[in-house]
């Protein structure tokens, strides 16, 4: 079956694409690596009021003291667009297991 991917899930998808390196170097400026989306997003069914989840890993003796307000912050700024950032220990466990299988790396 054919995967048909609605357009906002597009645009933010091509957005993403082409701000990746800026996406990396923030998240890396703020101690986060391995940087994936999940969510709407990743699941090709975002509409236009749709936030762009991000899913990060960090390195607590580079985390920033803003982590994870200030990566938001950040990306909100460069994306225009609302932003949630999220570890996998601040999941829920009720959807820890569905999150991490889709998270799909940027």
């Amino acid at each position: 079956m054919q995967t048909v991917t609605a357009p906002a899930s597009a645009r933010l998808q091509n957005l993403l694409l082409t701000k990746k390196a800026q996406i990396l170097a923030i998240a890396a400026n703020h101690g986060a690596y391995n940087v994936r989306v999940f969510g709407s997003v990743a699941r090709n069914e975002a509409h236009d009021d749709s936030d762009i989840d991000f899913l990060v890993d960090y390195d607590s003796e580079r985390r920033s003291p803003w982590f994870p307000m200030g990566l938001v912050q950040e990306l909100e700024v460069l994306l225009e667009h609302k932003i949630d950032v999220a570890t996998p220990a601040m999941l829920k466990e009720r959807i820890r297991d569905r999150v991490m299988q889709e998270a799909t790396p940027l």
